[in-house]
């Protein structure tokens, strides 16, 4: 996957899950040990996203490439954030996974991935 392709993904999930009434609160939010695509908030609740985007699914289908290494990675980085930020709220993980082809983009959003 070229970061191009990376970086329409993930700014195509940020106006999907807006256009649901999620609020961004970052993107691309970074610390040493790894990254969250995607930090919004939805009601009195954290989502941390990751954005899987493929221009295919010959090699299955892009959720798929969230093994049980990178959710505990996002598990770290989630604590990590929330310590930062001061905040304590309920915390859920998705997945957004996008298909991008010459026919447009299949965003399929996976609430509560793990």
């Amino acid at each position: 996957m070229t970061k191009a392709l990376g970086m329409s993904g993930e700014a195509q999930a940020a106006a999907y899950l807006e256009s649901k009434g999620y609020k961004i609160l970052h993107r691309n939010y970074k610390v040493k040990f790894g990254e969250a695509d995607i930090i919004a908030k939805h009601g009195e609740r954290l989502i941390f996203v990751e954005v899987k985007t493929r221009k295919g699914d010959l090699f299955g289908q892009p959720y798929e490439a969230v093994d049980a290494r990178k959710q505990q990675k996002l598990r770290a980085i989630a604590m990590s954030f929330m310590k930062q930020a001061g905040v304590e709220l309920p915390v859920r993980f998705d997945i957004i996974s996008i298909i991008s082809s010459v026919r447009g983009h299949d965003i399929s959003h996976i609430e509560g991935a793990f």
